[in-house]
């Protein structure tokens, strides 16, 4: 799974990076270090807009998105704690994700994330879960393969209010490859650059194409370094998390 991540690129760096056309300043979010569900993080989206009833080409957006993906039927936004990751196996079949999968498909840009693995601490003996920060070794942005979706909060009464609509969104996983595979299981699935345009085309919609996209996690040799267990508390954030300690 994925249940913390990092990303603190500044968004004009996330705009020339991911090409990106749209993008509102008064969004910004901070450098986040430590990442957690229902925080809000940076998307990379393309959505189709209608003027005067003429199809318009997609835009590339660069917005914030709340991380906890809640389906368009959910009764309460709550249910969005339990729908961080969606699993590339299912994704394409599964209630939740199924409609998210063919029509709003995202990249969250990360600079790494972060895994756990048990370990008996060496002064008590007793098991323990020492955190790992994981990236990409010459340290580029990882684009993870992500889902959107719209909620509608049915205690806001006026549809035009901006607080009636919600944005969410999902990382999706998979096998865990290189040195993330020596610390857990599962691992966000990064993509190439070269799989972007398709991967965020709303036009494109063959799930059997989608999912070809999403066969081998993003390129580039994984570093995983072990950090300090102040990353278990989301209070905590800053470039010292990042810092190697003794595992």
């Amino acid at each position: 799974m994925c249940g913390r991540y990092v990303s603190t690129r500044s968004p004009k760096d996330l705009v020339q990076l991911f090409q990106v056309a749209d993008w509102r300043a008064e969004e910004a979010l901070a450098p986040n270090w430590n990442v957690a569900p229902t925080d809000d993080v940076w998307a990379v989206l393309e959505r189709t807009r209608r003027d005067k009833d003429d199809a318009a080409p997609a835009r590339r957006e660069l917005r914030p998105l709340r991380w906890g993906l809640v389906p368009s039927w959910a009764k309460d936004v709550k249910i969005g704690a339990r729908m961080i990751n969606a699993r590339v196996e299912t994704v394409h079949e599964k209630p939740a994700f199924r409609r998210a999968f063919l029509k709003h498909r995202c990249l969250l840009p990360a600079d790494g994330f972060y895994e756990w693995q048990q370990a008996k601490d060496p002064g008590t003996g007793k098991t323990r879960k020492q955190p790992y920060f994981i990236h990409l070794h010459d340290d580029q942005v990882m684009a993870l393969a992500g889902l959107y979706e719209y909620w509608r909060d049915p205690a806001v009464k006026q549809d035009d209010d901006p607080a009636a609509w919600w944005m969410t969104c999902t990382i999706i996983t998979t096998e865990a490859t290189d040195a993330a595979g020596r610390v857990h299981p599962r691992m966000p699935l990064a993509l190439t650059a070269d799989h972007y345009d398709a991967w965020l085309d709303p036009a494109h919609q063959d799930p059997d194409e989608l999912r070809e996209l999403l066969t081998q996690p993003g390129g580039g040799h994984l570093d995983a370094r072990p950090v300090s267990t102040a990353v278990n508390n989301v209070r905590n954030n800053g470039p010292q998390l990042l810092e190697e300690v003794a595992p």
